[in-house]
């Protein structure tokens, strides 16, 4: 019996049915039959829930960013020199593998190549050798960091950027019937000057990169064992359109039947112009709307988000607000992947670290209402409550407790056998054909010290588990 086809739902479909501040990175990705994992390949990482962010590069010299080498239009030979400073001798990988694992993350995912072409291993496939291997420190960080995040038993995940600055044909390639014109060229020869303007030449010059992508893809496949995920950024073409949009050029179906080569069961997401395992929400934007019914991750940074790669004085955001920001994303079903960036010696503020340890501390007591969960069973109510649930369990997280007060609880599914706090203590409920209500023990409010009042409720029988819904977005209005 031949498969159904997934509903096709535009972007304004998925707002309006879950009135969500959702923001769902590359929509409408190329579909494959067959490429896609299917629920039970990806058990793993919906159970995992939480995992850590990296980057880092040449940019965390700099200190302005990752975007520093577009923004500022930095010569060259002035940026690559700067991979004659990158040299962190003093570092150890397993100090953010470690931190990851004091965070409460599962799982990481490091940056071996962003857009300015700089990669963190020996890369055979690099175009004029701009690694990390081939310079100052002649380090294979990317080896090192695999080798590290096994060892802390965290599964492993690599961000690369198919696109590279470094490229003019990057600048002029972007659409299938025609290259450059207009200010494109004066875009061009302001970065490169030497270069010839031509549409073959930039034709040329794009394959150039193209071919770039796809060895590095394979080596990062390859050279290191299984990797379990493969986190895609920066798809589109001369900062026009989307990844979707340029997946013409890509061929991001053939480049992920290559992935899925090496390993079968590698996590993939949507952001080399095919459609992906899952979404991606990506920013420091909150979290608001209904249970949402597919695979999806919050990517956002631990500070402002202003930057991802490393600012000095970049303020880190606070301890209740990312717990609230957790709370909400747990309970609308999704992952939450948050990001350091690491100065250029590999090295995080004490205020970075403490908030980090901080949160990881908060998860080691509660953490069995975050691993291993899924969100629901009862919708959230936006600012005031949330849940999650496993077999038999509703874990009721409360993020304001003086709005909860008198609120019912919409179950009338279940009957609740046993209402308490994560303590153990007993807490009043009265259920009947409305649902739900629930009296909070004196002096169980919710602060900024404790942001989360979570209780817990052992239903008549095991919840229903909902499978994800067979959507596909295709992001048109």
């Amino acid at each position: 019996m031949a498969k159904k086809a997934p509903r096709e739902m535009t972007g304004a479909e998925l707002k309006s049915m879950l009135k969500s501040s959702i923001n769902f990175k590359s929509l409408g990705g190329v579909k494959c039959e067959g490429l896609k994992l299917e629920e039970e390949d990806l058990k793993w990482w919906r159970d995992a829930k939480v995992g850590m962010f990296v980057h880092w590069g040449l940019y965390s010299i700099l200190g302005r960013g990752e975007w520093a080498r577009f923004n500022e239009n930095i010569p060259k030979e002035e940026y690559e020199g700067l991979a004659e400073r990158f040299n962190p001798k003093g570092f150890s990988m397993s100090e953010l593998t470690g931190l990851a694992k004091e965070f409460g993350a599962n799982y990481m995912v490091l940056v071996s190549r962003h857009h300015d072409g700089f990669a963190l291993w020996d890369s055979e496939g690099s175009y004029e050798g701009f690694t990390s291997a081939g310079t100052a420190s002649g380090r294979d960080f990317v080896k090192e960091y695999v080798e590290a995040a096994r060892k802390d038993g965290l599964r492993v995940g690599l961000y690369y950027s198919p696109m590279d600055w470094r490229f003019p044909g990057y600048f002029g390639n972007y659409n299938p019937e025609g290259w450059i014109k207009g200010k494109d060229v004066e875009l061009i020869e302001s970065r490169f000057p030497d270069f010839k303007i031509t549409a073959d030449s930039l034709r040329e010059n794009a394959e150039l990169m193209k071919k770039q992508c796809y060895a590095q893809v394979e080596e990062l496949c390859s050279k290191y064992g299984p990797i379990d995920i493969l986190w895609y950024d920066g798809g589109w073409l001369a900062h026009q359109g989307s990844d979707t949009s340029s997946a013409w050029f890509w061929e991001p179906v053939k480049l992920n039947q290559m992935v899925r080569s090496y390993n079968p069961k590698t996590v993939i997401n949507p952001r080399s112009g095919w459609e992906g395992d899952f979404y991606c929400d990506e920013g420091s934007h909150e979290i608001k709307g209904g249970i949402i019914p597919v695979p999806w991750e919050k990517n956002m940074c631990v500070c402002s988000g202003t930057s991802w790669g490393w600012m000095a004085d970049d303020p880190v955001s606070d301890f209740d607000w990312l717990i609230r920001m957790l709370v909400n994303v747990v309970c609308r079903d999704g992952n939450w992947l948050v990001n350091v960036g690491p100065d250029e010696n590999g090295k995080l503020s004490k205020e970075v670290t403490d908030r980090m340890r901080e949160i990881g501390a908060w998860l080691a007591r509660y953490g069995r209402t975050v691993y291993g969960t899924r969100g629901g069973p009862i919708e959230p109510v936006d600012d005031v409550y949330g849940t999650t649930f496993r077999e038999n369990t509703i874990y009721l997280h409360i993020t304001d407790s003086m709005r909860f007060a008198g609120m019912t609880l919409p179950v009338s599914d279940y009957t609740v056998t046993q209402c308490g706090t994560m303590d153990g203590e007993p807490v009043s409920f009265t259920q009947d054909a409305s649902g739900i209500r629930i009296v909070l023990p004196e002096g169980l409010t919710t602060t900024k010290e404790e942001p989360d009042v979570i209780i817990e409720m052992t239903m008549d029988r095991k919840i229903e588990f909902k499978k994800d819904s067979d959507i596909y977005f295709t992001g048109k209005e």
